[in-house]
């Protein structure tokens, strides 16, 4: 493991290898160890050590950090200001069953975004800045007001999910936002998948400010917070801000999801601990070796493609971001393919496969096949930014 103490030091190893062509594997805090493809690799570049707060304004609400800082240490920075990150990251260690610390530079690496996603945007939507060691191993500074280097590219969107195959991530600049002083849930109760979407996207068109919409299918529900729930299916809503505010957003909200069926509320704590379990996929992280996919579709589609594989498939779902997110558990082997149709055939979307048995996943894709378009596309940024392709190979193909 090679864990560069600075930029520069990073810098000397990336170069050195690039001269060799000497693939690496890049990794930060080893929270999704054995995500994607298998990497060709003789060594592993970690981001561990490049540790440290560079710049916080909480007035300005920007924060600059190193890679390598832990993203609870840059939590509890911000939560001194009543401050935080707004795209509500995931913690993949439930979900893949691993240890490690979440860092703030693999967060980004992976556009890690929660269920606010559907307000806040994603990860990548508050990225201001990045600098990065490129396959050449050159130092490069991208962001601030100049959001372009002179290749054309948009370098600090691109590393945003690029999965550390475009470049070594040092430092990221971000945007924070206050947190809100209070938070409640709203609990319809006994849908079945079709009648949650709907229900889910009439509250979305409410001026209600929705900030959390998902549905948990009476198979998972129990899962959530220790069985708390209702009894049958939870389709769940959140309302954040000022408590004045949620008061009277509830009760309109509540009013307006009567029609549908039952309805109840749930209280800030317990709201906070079902968002987290939602976020982080706790229903799941037991069984590493059960096949888990990560589903993003049009939200009107998603349900259709769930009920015809339960049809014909042991599996187990639920849906965040208003029903275009599911998170998926197969019984067995995931016919990659016939789930990747069904999305074609559906409108369109991703399938990724986030764990299975080794043997499931040496044989299938993790990451959903690249039309010839993209590809092109893709090989042509990565030819720019890593020349030698040492950057994690394999792992997105």
């Amino acid at each position: 493991m090679l864990t560069p103490a600075t930029e520069t030091e990073a810098a000397v190893i990336i170069r050195g290898h690039a001269a060799r062509k000497i693939p690496l594997k890049i990794c930060g805090g080893g929270t999704r160890a054995g995500f994607g493809n298998s990497v060709a690799a003789e060594a592993t570049l970690s981001s561990a050590a490049l540790t440290g707060i560079v710049e916080y304004n909480p007035a300005e609400m920007v924060i600059t950090a190193r890679a390598g800082t832990p993203v609870a240490e840059v939590e509890a920075a911000l939560a001194e200001n009543g401050q935080g990150m707004a795209f509500e990251p995931m913690d993949h260690r439930s979900a893949m069953g691993t240890s490690g610390t979440p860092t703030i530079g693999g967060l980004f690496a992976v556009n890690s975004s929660g269920p606010r996603r559907i307000t806040a945007g994603a990860a990548r939507d508050h990225l201001l800045g990045v600098r990065f060691v490129n396959g050449a191993g050159d130092v490069v500074k991208a962001g601030g007001k100049v959001m372009k280097n002179v290749t054309g590219l948009d370098l600090v969107k691109l590393l945003a999910g690029s999965h550390g195959t475009l470049g070594f991530l040092t430092e990221v600049t971000f945007k924070v936002l206050p947190v809100p002083k209070t938070a409640t849930t709203i609990v319809l109760s006994g849908l079945e998948d079709e009648q949650a979407m709907k229900a889910l996207a009439a509250a979305l068109s409410l001026s209600v400010e929705v900030s959390g919409a998902a549905h948990l299918p009476e198979s998972v529900r129990g899962r959530f917070i220790s069985g708390k729930l209702p009894e049958g299916a939870a389709t769940v809503m959140r309302l954040e801000g000022l408590e004045a505010s949620v008061a009277v957003r509830a009760e309109k909200l509540m009013a307006a999801m009567a029609s549908f069926g039952p309805v109840s509320r749930i209280d800030a704590d317990e709201t906070k601990t079902l968002w987290a379990e939602i976020r982080d996929v706790m229903p799941y992280a037991d069984g590493k070796a059960r096949p888990l996919w990560r589903l993003s579709m049009a939200p009107s589609q998603a349900w259709k493609l769930v009920a015809g594989l339960r049809m014909r498939a042991g599996i187990d779902a639920y849906y965040d971001w208003q029903g275009g997110l599911v998170w998926m558990r197969m019984e067995a082997d995931p016919e990659a393919e016939v789930l990747r149709h069904g999305i074609r055939t559906l409108g369109g979307g991703h399938a990724t496969l986030l764990r299975a048995a080794p043997q499931i996943r040496a044989e299938t894709a993790a990451f959903e096949p690249q039309t010839p378009a993209v590809a092109l596309l893709s090989g042509r940024v990565r030819s720019k930014l890593d020349p030698h392709g040492i950057f994690n190979p394999g792992l997105m193909a």
